[in-house]
């Protein structure tokens, strides 16, 4: 039986806890009555996959048998979350491949021979071949790909996009041509957090800047009030008419999984313990692991992350109409990540690892980890945020002014002439962000190479925007200070410090909270 997440307070006997700081981490002692707060220990994975995924595609949720809907002569899209999750990537096989090919063998029993996969990458970089045969495997790989009819989806092909209508508030949905156009959309789903999946999946991943416009906003995400609610976020109100526009004249199976917490392999194993509890190996791991660290290459060092695969287990999959299927989810997703936590703090500490979704086999810019921060792990509540209106947010991570210019190109531009002139939401979106989203340069790299799209780090800015209307004030330990000054922030070399830095915002003796993570955990604050 797993341990539900757990609720420390810090006390003279408490040892050093871990804190993540981009490619490494450090042992910090935090100050007497802190409150630690740990994700729940992992659940077990399901004993039988395969019978699982079977289960799942013939006693679907709302919806006829997957078999009940295939027929000869139809035109079926089977669409993926690309590889912005989970994180860290899966070890293989992955349940993305193991799901498509039970839907590819019942497709070809039920005779139908027009199929195409397309990655619902919507904005996000086009993944590599090599990326691409990672999610969905060897067989289907070697089926689809050289043939044209395994893609990434192209958010500017003009003609490869379909204007399906207008929500009731005027929200523009456009989507991929070949899934609006499919007698049958199958949408395979990684709900790795509960902002995942449901009406999440389709208008958004398969989406153009057209519509993602309409929720990918500095007002709706300041008045999101929880990504990981979708009930209180503004965000997933829109996209939530949208898909349901959508199911008005598309017939969508969603199929969605979810994942347990194992996510660190050996020799990192450590990191899935509380300090307390290591062994006399976890302790001789930790110290070899923090040695070979402090002595690696940044290159090495790099690889050392980036290559860790995730001994992932499956939880749950539920298949069939969108909306009832996503209810079954978010328990499952709960039942794996949420603590309940009592009350607010004045100060809330976060340790920010090396990997976020806009940075897999790339490197963690300053608004990326910006994005890690303030967006993700700030939002990861139900309720109310950790922090009180006003309070601080004290983050770890070295914030170096390193971008990758073939995933970034328009980061550097964005960090060097957008953010020198203002770190509002409210004022970037309005004064750059349609010469960003529309530049001929920043089109064709998206179309033509691995780049995100001239939009994303905007909305990487916006994620964050909810965070900064809500705190007053934004410390960064171990960061460097000139690129923490441009993105509006202050920088501390220790935690102490940074308290007494951020005392002038809470007061001398503020209550403080430490989120440690990851494994992934949803606070939920009473």
């Amino acid at each position: 039986m797993s341990r539900p997440g757990f609720v420390l307070e810090v006390d003279d006997r408490t040892p050093p806890l871990v804190v993540h700081e981009g490619e490494g981490f450090r042992l910090e002692s935090f100050p007497l009555g802190t409150r630690v707060v740990y994700p729940p220990e992992t659940l077990p994975a399901l004993p039988d996959v395969e019978a699982a995924i079977s289960e799942a595609l013939l006693n679907p949720v709302d919806s006829e048998p997957l078999p009940a809907l295939l027929r000869p002569g139809m035109r079926l899209t089977i669409a993926f979350d690309d590889l912005s999750i989970p994180l860290p990537p899966m070890r293989a096989p992955d349940i993305r491949q193991r799901v498509i090919e039970a839907v590819l063998t019942m497709a070809a029993d039920a005779g139908v021979d027009d199929v195409e996969l397309v990655a619902a990458n919507a904005l996000h970089r086009r993944m590599t071949a090599d990326e691409i045969k990672h999610i969905v495997g060897e067989r289907v790989f070697r089926s689809f790909f050289p043939q044209g009819l395994l893609y990434n989806h192209d958010a500017e092909d003009r003609q490869n996009l379909t204007h399906v209508g207008l929500t009731d508030q005027g929200e523009d949905v456009e989507i991929n041509k070949r899934a609006a156009e499919s007698d049958l959309l199958v949408y395979v789903n990684v709900n790795l957090v509960a902002m995942d999946g449901g009406h999440k999946s389709v208008p958004i991943g398969l989406a153009s800047y057209r519509s993602l416009r309409h929720h990918h906003n500095a007002k709706t995400m300041i008045a999101s009030h929880s990504f990981m609610d979708h009930t209180r976020s503004h965000l997933h109100h829109s996209a939530w008419r949208m898909g349901r526009m959508l199911s008005e004249h598309l017939k969508i199976f969603q199929i969605e999984t979810t994942l347990n917490n194992e996510v660190f392999p050996e020799p990192y194993g450590f990191l899935m313990k509380r300090e307390w509890e290591w062994s006399i190996r976890d302790q001789a791991s930790m110290l070899a692991v923090r040695r070979g660290l402090s002595v690696a290459p940044a290159r090495v060092k790099h690889r050392m992350f980036h290559d860790l695969r995730a001994p992932y287990g499956l939880t749950g999959i539920h298949a069939g109409e969108t909306e009832a299927v996503h209810e079954r989810t978010i328990q499952a997703v709960h039942r794996q990540q949420l603590v309940e936590v009592q009350g607010q703090s004045d100060v809330l500490v976060m340790g920010i690892p090396y990997l976020g979704p806009y940075n897999v086999n790339s490197t963690m810019n300053p608004i990326l980890a910006t994005c890690m921060g303030l967006g993700y792990y700030f939002n990861s509540y139900r309720g109310q945020p950790m922090v009180r209106r006003g309070g601080a947010v004290i983050l770890y991570h070295p914030v170096k002014a390193d971008f990758n210019q073939l995933h970034h190109p328009s980061y550097v531009d964005f960090y060097d002439e957008v953010l020198a002139e203002s770190t509002d939401p409210l004022v970037v979106e309005e004064k750059y962000e349609q010469q960003y989203a529309t530049d001929p340069w920043y089109v064709h790299l998206y179309r033509t190479s691995h780049a995100y799209h001239g939009v994303h780090p905007f909305y990487m800015w916006y994620w964050a925007a909810h965070a900064m209307d809500h705190v007053d004030d934004v410390i960064w330990v171990g960061a460097d200070p000139k690129s923490v000054r441009r993105l509006g922030f202050r920088a501390a070399s220790t935690l102490t410090d940074a308290l007494e830095m951020a005392s002038s915002t809470v007061g001398p003796d503020p209550s403080i909270s430490y989120l440690h993570n990851p494994p992934h955990l949803i606070t939920d604050v009473h």
